[in-house]
């Protein structure tokens, strides 16, 4: 082991930084598709769920490398961002893309459980009472699915942090810049010297998965002493 640099600093708050955004990112989302997967009921609803959870079965370098083509400067959406100035590749808002893709199916996976183990009832009296969609979505199923989107969200979190493959091919590996942890590692164990730095990397990424499941865990168990 050894003593971490600046630029280790740099890439654990990096890291931590790309996987809240991630997360903040991608909840609404989630939210919405859950809610749609769970309780509406339309043509192309397989689908829908199909292209949700795709990203868990893709090889994250293949997402990093259809994002590199969409976004890229000759990629299909390449007109669009230079028209309105917004440059995502090689920055840590790519990393955050990549990372919001990747991590996308657990959170959507982990809120449609809560939203599904809500009692019927309490929804079809809602709608008895003249209560609208929205209304009942947001008195009723989003406060009773309080567990599950907590859920989602710590497991997208963590998920983010680990993020690798996509990040390198769409953010690249610029220390200071859009390196995160795994990042450095992978930097570290390239170079005969670096295996002390790498160990330490791992450590301190060991104790943040750590912190997060532990968050994960009692904030469940807090939500099923109260139901």
């Amino acid at each position: 082991m050894e003593y971490l640099t600046s630029t280790d600093f740099t890439a654990i708050r990096l890291s931590v930084k790309v996987a809240l955004a991630a997360t903040l990112l991608s909840l609404p989302f989630g939210i919405g598709f859950a809610y749609l997967t769970s309780f509406c009921r339309f043509r192309g609803k397989l689908l829908l769920e199909v292209l949700i959870n795709l990203p868990l079965t893709l090889p994250p370098v293949v997402i990093g490398y259809l994002l590199l083509i969409s976004l890229g400067t000759h990629g299909w959406l390449a007109p669009l961002f230079n028209l309105l100035g917004i440059k995502l590749i090689f920055t840590w808002k790519a990393a955050v893309l990549a990372s919001a893709l990747v991590g996308f199916p657990l959170l959507v996976r982990s809120i449609r459980i809560g939203m599904e183990s809500l009692d019927p009832q309490l929804i079809s009296a809602s709608r008895t009472l003249g209560a609208r969609r929205l209304d009942i979505l947001c008195t009723v199923i989003l406060p009773l699915s309080v567990r599950g989107i907590c859920a989602g969200s710590s497991l997208m979190f963590a998920r983010s942090l680990g993020e690798f493959g996509a990040t390198i091919i769409v953010a690249g590996n610029i220390p200071g810049v859009t390196q995160t942890i795994p990042l450095a590692i992978y930097d570290y164990t390239s170079s005969p010297t670096g295996q002390g730095t790498a160990l330490s990397l791992c450590i301190v990424s060991v104790v943040l998965s750590v912190l997060v499941l532990g968050i994960h865990e009692t904030v469940g168990r807090k939500f099923t002493r109260r139901a």
